[in-house]
């Protein structure tokens, strides 16, 4: 899930451990069944999608033309199954080792593309602050 926002950053214990001022707060999940293949998908297609308003007010511009700033947070809980009972199974999301591997692989995939990217701590206890802008809002899916 990708957010457009005016600033964005996430604490680890009280401490900010990843900031950005404008660009983009992408909340990454890994299912089961990712690949490297996912990631190449997301990587070419997060800094490319055109999404920021260019001076017509237009979504016309993309982080590659301008802050060029992402803030990655690992989010498993976006594959919840909330399909049946009340408590969300979490079963489809990929493992923690191998997710924590294809988490990084897209931070670092996305930095030698030249954008700026902070990070949250995979597994950790986060607290996400953000400022929306827009709000935009987009569900990207590797998988169609």
């Amino acid at each position: 899930m990708l957010q457009r926002v005016k600033e964005a950053s996430v604490t680890v214990e009280g401490t900010v451990v990843g900031a950005i001022g404008p660009g983009l707060l992408v909340l990454l999940g890994v299912g089961k069944g990712d690949t490297e293949a996912d990631v190449d998908f997301m990587v070419d297609k997060v800094p490319g999608l055109r999404i920021f308003e260019d001076d017509a007010g237009k979504m016309n511009r993309s982080l590659l033309d301008g802050s060029k700033a992402l803030l990655a947070v690992s989010q498993f809980t976006l594959f919840a199954d909330t399909k049946k009972g009340r408590r969300p199974s979490f079963i489809d999301a990929m493992p923690p080792d191998e997710a924590k591997r294809l988490y990084a692989l897209f931070c670092e995939r996305c930095r030698a593309g030249g954008l700026t990217v902070a990070e949250g701590v995979f597994a950790a206890d986060m607290k996400v602050a953000l400022v929306n802008d827009g709000p935009v809002t987009i569900l990207l899916d590797s998988r169609g």
